[in-house]
């Protein structure tokens, strides 16, 4: 577990602990690491919520089908975020939402009941691990809210807009780069895939702004 020390260090769920303890605490969780290709399923929907993620390396989507097969990316996921972690907490019979790999990534995976409840050497750090937790799950509701603000928006151009100020915003700066394809944007946005494209443009040549695949600026 060593060499994924450095990532685990800046996850918020380990926030305030140190890297003596936290080998220790990764052993007394009973803490595995699984690897998965590009588009593989970490986790299914359906399943019962019973494992936390930690992404080590690479990326994945949160994805909800509806009966149509019609997809929604309620988030993307990557070093050293947490996933999951709500529905663990709420011991929920069968997931929501399925798991997605983006791209070949490392997973962490933690059994929410050795998380939950201390063990029997009693590890003092524990206490702040389920701190860490319930912070964790609470900035989650904080960016749920976020979402529902874009796609609670009445057209394409609203929900598109909305969104590329919330990334500006977060980014510092005017230029930035999103995790998503055009497609995956739609999906996000909960937009037709030709209608958000044609926004797109038609912002492009209003000078609202400029973008190139994943790059966009506001002009």
């Amino acid at each position: 577990m060593k060499q994924y020390l450095s990532v685990l260090a800046a996850c918020p769920l380990f926030a305030d602990i140190g890297e003596e303890q936290l080998l220790r605490m990764l052993d007394c969780l009973g803490a595995r690491v699984a690897s998965f290709d590009k588009k593989y399923t970490v986790m299914a929907e359906g399943a019962p919520a019973t494992y936390i993620g930690i992404v080590l390396s690479g990326s994945v989507q949160i994805v909800q089908n509806d009966y149509y097969g019609n997809r929604t990316i309620l988030s993307v996921v990557q070093p050293p975020q947490v996933f999951a972690e709500a529905f663990a907490c709420a011991q929920t019979p069968a997931l929501p939402v399925t798991v997605v790999a983006d791209e070949p990534s490392e997973i962490m995976l933690l059994d929410c009941r050795h998380v939950l409840h201390t063990c029997e050497n009693n590890c003092g750090f524990h206490q702040q691990l389920i701190f860490n937790l319930m912070k964790d799950l609470a900035n989650k509701t904080v960016i749920f809210h976020q979402k529902i603000d874009i796609t609670s928006k009445r057209t394409t151009r609203e929900k598109l807009m909305t969104y590329l100020m919330l990334q500006a915003k977060e980014a510092g700066k005017r230029s930035f780069d999103i995790p998503f394809d055009r497609q995956e944007l739609a999906d996000y946005l909960e937009v037709d895939r030709s209608g958000l494209s044609a926004e797109i443009s038609k912002l492009r040549r209003e000078g609202v702004l400029a973008c190139q695949k994943h790059r966009f600026t506001l002009l």
